[in-house]
Formats: C-alpha cells, sequence, structure tokens
C-alpha cells in the first residue's frame, strides 16, 4: 500500500482557511481516487471529499461550497483547500487513496497519520 503523509492542520479561527496536503510515497497516477475523511471523538470517520484520477469531484453536502478538493500527480499530493470554516469542522482529518470509489468509500484503502484542525468560535 502507498504510504500517506498530512500536514498543514492547525488552530483558526471561525471563518478563516487552512490548506491540508497529503503527499503520497508513490505516484499518484496510478492512484484511480485519493480524499479525504475526518473524524472527531466518539463519532465516525466521516468522508469530507474525494477526487479521481481524471479530477471529477465528490463532496459532502455539509462542506460543499466551503471546501475544495485538488490533486498533482506530478508532486504526488492531494489538497484539501478549507475555507469559511466553522466549529463544527474540527476534527482530525485523515488523507486516503485506493483504485477505487467502492475501495475509498468502504474505507479499505491506504490511511495517513491524521492531522488535527481545530476551529475556534
Amino acid at each position: 500500500q502507498v504510504q500517506l503523509v498530512e500536514t498543514g492542520g492547525g488552530l483558526v479561527q471561525a471563518g478563516g482557511s487552512l490548506r491540508l496536503s497529503c503527499a503520497a510515497s508513490a505516484s499518484t497516477s496510478s492512484i484511480n481516487i485519493m480524499g479525504w475523511y475526518r473524524q472527531v471523538p466518539g463519532k465516525q470517520r466521516e468522508l469530507v471529499a474525494f477526487i479521481s484520477s481524471g479530477g471529477t469531484t465528490n463532496y459532502a453536502d455539509s462542506v460543499k461550497g466551503r471546501f475544495s478538493i485538488s490533486r498533482d500527480n506530478a508532486k504526488s499530493t492531494v489538497y484539501l483547500q478549507m475555507n469559511s470554516l466553522k466549529p463544527e469542522d474540527t476534527a482530525v482529518y485523515y488523507c486516503t487513496a485506493g483504485r477505487s470509489t467502492v475501495t475509498v468509500l468502504a474505507g479499505r484503502g491506504s490511511w495517513g497519520q491524521g492531522t488535527q484542525v481545530t476551529v475556534s468560535p
């Protein structure tokens, strides 16, 4: 499995922005789906967004219009631009990658270690 390392988390005030990055140990051109999940203590991990190798994107309703996912296969990196952040966006954000949408949506892809995002009121 490919190794993934997330960076870019931190503390931001409500209404602010952060950009998360996820660097893969292998060429992402061979990985069809890359995405982001998030998890708060005591709750299930939830899908935030994912992107195909062709650039097709999908978002959770809760982040549509505020978050944007993109990928740079030359840098083997996927990004999550988060704007208009809300306190309820506070979570640990995990990068994931897999060969198919089914794999990623089932949580069976590769995972990063997670990065904390905290949004203060």
